[in-house]
Order: structure tokens, then C-alpha cells, then sequence
């Protein structure tokens, strides 16, 4: 690939990180064949339009598809550059599930050339790019593959996993420094001369192992200190102390940084990758893992909380804000919120209200069960009862004046100035006294 020829890139998967990433490189100029199993999601983008909420990237892909850029298919095409970004899953045990890379795969070696580069963005457990490698090379015999020749190989394949942030992927995706890890350092530099068109972070090559690990030690980190956020939360539940208020102070020294509490922890990252770890080293690994149980067991402690909650108030409707993992976005995946909100509407039924400006229907859990879906204002003027789930913009927009009397249950400490009568546990306030 000559640095003055923009390559023809191949993206495999057009979700959360693929679309964005196919629009970006198509930004930068070169052709683009986007590949997804869903025929809705094909044809919505190349009607320039998108399947997913992320800031500026409706524009973006309506303008690269205008401009011929941009093509989406249920079919895949040759091209130069390959860039696999699916999701990989864990099943009930745990366990990383890597089918759909594996699946990629079997794709893309069908229309291999000398000169291609393949690029695995997936996060993926240790070892997955060699899986990869090794499938190519089984189909494809009459191509030499990286590490198993001796000779200069004919196809270079690298993983660089993405660093991004919903709400911002498409400025991270540009400024966020990457790891590139190639299966040998020549195909690194190649999956570093395609990187370097679009990215204006610093790019550093290392091996594909090294690369794979580092993206999940990222998100275990920041799991484990989520963890501590979290914990200290439930503690000063059981103590009667103000959460907020002892975060604030403790962050007052100079080396002590703690996290924002919530509901438990969501997304496909956090909440996926640190059992990645956790599987290729189970005996090494028990502050990952407890720091996962102590994130999942959040829930079922916001769960008890606010069923206290409620059942203390048996006639007043209860709306539930927010249903995404994260504030300002309408990704659902492993999102905490979702399941406090679908365990309290399957024991509450109709009395439960949800309130999420991201969502145009209910998640399928939540059918038979008489919640519905309205919005902020329709919560405020019907419901007594209020649990703060999500720290959406919209809710923290909500001024005192029209929560004052309101019964609360604030999980992310966006309305900290919510009067609570004494022997109330901090985030709520009892309805009696304020009616």
C-alpha cells in the first residue's frame, strides 16, 4: 500500500464502533465498504441516514455517503485494508465468546489478495489475533501469513483495539492515541500507515498480544475503581452517611481521586472485558473478579433500596429515569439501570413508569407488564415517586421547585440539593412530610 494511494477499506460491522469508524475513514477520503448482517442497518446507512445516537455522526455519514464514500452491504467486498469491529460477547459462565470475529473472518478470507491488511478492532480476549491468523491461513493455503513463513508474507494482520467514549467517538476516534499490535512488527507498521490517515493521536506499534491486553487491562482498571466508588456507596448506606459528601472531601487530597457511584456498571467494555482476564488467568486474577461482583451486586442493592422505597408509598406511581448504561446516549447494552428498572416493573406492574429520551419503544422485558414510557414532563406531573438511574442532561435539568415534593431516590447524585427529612437514608426523602 503506497502512502500517496488511499486504500479501499472494508469495515465488518456497522455498530457502535464500526459505523463511526467507517465514516471517519471515509472522511479522510478513502472508499469505504461497510459489511453488516442486517439488511434494516444496510439500508438506513445508505440512505445516509444512521441505526445509532452519537453526536455529529448523522451529518458525517450523510455527507461521506453523498459523496460515494461510504456503501454499506449485507455482502463482502474486495479491498485493500480490512477492519473487523463485532461484538464478542461472554455466555452465562463467563467465558469470551469470539464467533463473530471468527465469522469475520471466514468472510474476509474469501476475498484476500496479496497486499491486504487485516485489522481486528474487536476487544477480544489474549490470543484472539493469532486465532484469527490461523483461520486465514487454514482457508487460505495459497497466501503465506504472518508468523507461520519463513519468507516475506503475502497479507499483514494487526489488532488495534478503539479508545472511545460514547458522545465523543467521533472526536476520540481521531485524538485518542492507539496500540497497534501486529502479529509480526512488519505488519504493524502496516496497520500504522493506514491508522496514521485519520488519527492524529500518537500511534504506538507493539505485538498483537501486548495490544489485546492492554485494551482489557484499561477497562479492568477502570472497573475495580468503579468498584470502590461503589462499595463505599453501599457502605455508607448501612452507616446513614451522605455518599456524595464523603467524595467530595476525600477528593480534597492532593493523591486521592475517587469515582462517581451509580446503579452498577454497564456497557459492553467495563462491564464485558475484566472476565476476559479473568478467564485466561483465574487464579491470578481475584481483585478483578470480586471488583465485578461488587459492580453487578450494585443493582440488586439499588433493587432493595428502592423497593424500601416504594413500598413505603403503596398508592404513588413511580417513574424510573433513564434506561441507557450512560448518560446522553441510547445504548442499553449491559446497562444496570435496564435491569433495576425491568426487576421493579415486574414486581410493581403498572405503577412503574420509565423516562428515557433515548428510546422510542420499551426493551422486550419490560412487555406484560403495564410499565410505560413517558416523558420527563408527564413523570413530574404524575408520579410521586422518583429513581434517579441515569445521569441524562435532561434530568439533571430538573430544578428543585419541581421535585420538592417529591419522594427521591437519587443512584448518581445528580440532584444533591433534594431536601431529605431526618432518619431518611441520603437520595431520598420521605413523601409524607413533603405532602
Amino acid at each position: 500500500m503506497k502512502s500517496d494511494v488511499k486504500p479501499d477499506v472494508c469495515v465488518v460491522g456497522l455498530g457502535y464502533i464500526g459505523l463511526p469508524t467507517a465514516a471517519v475513514v471515509a472522511r479522510a477520503g478513502c472508499k469505504v465498504h461497510g459489511l453488516d448482517v442486517t439488511q434494516s442497518v444496510v439500508d438506513t446507512i445508505n440512505r445516509g441516514e444512521i441505526h445509532i445516537e452519537e453526536v455529529d455522526l448523522d451529518g458525517l455519514v450523510q455527507g461521506v455517503v453523498a459523496r460515494g464514500l461510504l456503501h454499506a452491504s449485507v455482502e463482502i467486498a474486495p479491498a485493500d485494508v480490512f477492519v473487523i469491529a463485532v461484538p464478542t460477547p461472554f455466555d452465562k459462565d463467563h467465558a469470551p465468546d469470539i464467533s463473530y470475529v471468527l465469522a469475520a473472518g471466514e468472510a474476509v478470507a474469501g476475498v484476500l489478495k496479496t497486499g491486504d491488511t487485516v485489522i481486528l478492532e474487536s476487544t477480544s480476549p489474549v490470543g484472539t489475533t493469532e486465532k484469527l491468523r490461523d483461520l486465514i491461513a487454514a482457508r487460505r493455503p495459497d497466501l503465506k501469513c504472518p508468523g507461520l513463513t519463513s519468507e516475506t508474507p503475502d497479507i499483514s494482520i494487526a489488532y488495534c483495539p478503539e479508545r472511545v467514549l460514547p458522545g465523543k467517538i467521533l472526536e476520540e476516534l481521531t485524538n485518542n492515541d492507539r496500540s497497534i499490535g501486529g502479529i509480526t512488527p512488519r505488519c504493524a507498521r502496516k496497520a500504522l500507515a493506514f491508522y496514521k490517515r485519520f488519527v492524529r493521536g500518537t500511534c504506538v506499534t507493539t505485538d498483537a498480544r501486548s495490544a489485546e491486553m492492554t485494551k482489557l487491562v484499561e477497562n479492568a482498571y477502570r472497573d475495580v475503581n468503579i468498584a470502590f466508588a461503589n462499595e463505599l456507596s453501599m457502605v455508607a448506606d448501612r452507616m446513614g452517611l451522605d455518599v456524595w459528601e464523603v467524595i467530595r472531601l476525600a477528593n480534597r487530597h492532593p493523591r486521592v481521586n475517587i469515582l462517581t457511584p451509580g446503579p452498577g456498571v454497564g456497557g459492553h467494555c467495563i462491564a464485558v472485558d475484566p472476565w476476559f482476564i479473568v478467564h485466561g488467568a483465574p487464579e491470578e486474577t481475584p481483585l478483578i473478579r470480586t471488583a465485578r461482583g461488587v459492580n453487578d451486586g450494585k443493582i440488586h442493592h439499588v433493587v432493595a433500596r428502592a423497593e424500601a422505597l416504594i413500598d413505603a408509598h403503596p398508592q404513588a406511581r413511580v417513574a424510573c429515569l433513564g434506561l441507557a448504561f450512560k448518560a446522553n446516549i441510547d445504548d442499553f447494552r449491559e446497562s444496570p439501570a435496564r435491569a433495576v428498572a425491568a426487576r421493579l416493573a415486574h414486581k410493581y406492574g403498572a405503577r412503574i413508569r420509565l423516562v428515557e429520551p433515548f428510546a422510542g419503544t420499551l426493551p422486550r422485558e419490560f412487555d406484560g407488564t403495564g410499565a410505560e414510557l413517558i416523558d420527563i414532563d408527564t413523570a413530574l406531573e404524575s408520579c410521586d415517586v422518583l429513581i434517579v438511574l441515569v445521569d441524562h442532561d435532561q434530568f439533571k435539568a430538573v430544578p428543585l421547585a419541581e421535585r420538592a415534593a417529591k419522594a427521591v431516590y437519587d443512584t448518581r447524585g445528580i440532584w444533591l440539593d433534594q431536601p431529605r427529612a431526618a432518619g431518611t437514608v441520603p437520595g431520598q426523602k420521605d413523601l409524607k412530610l413533603a405532602s
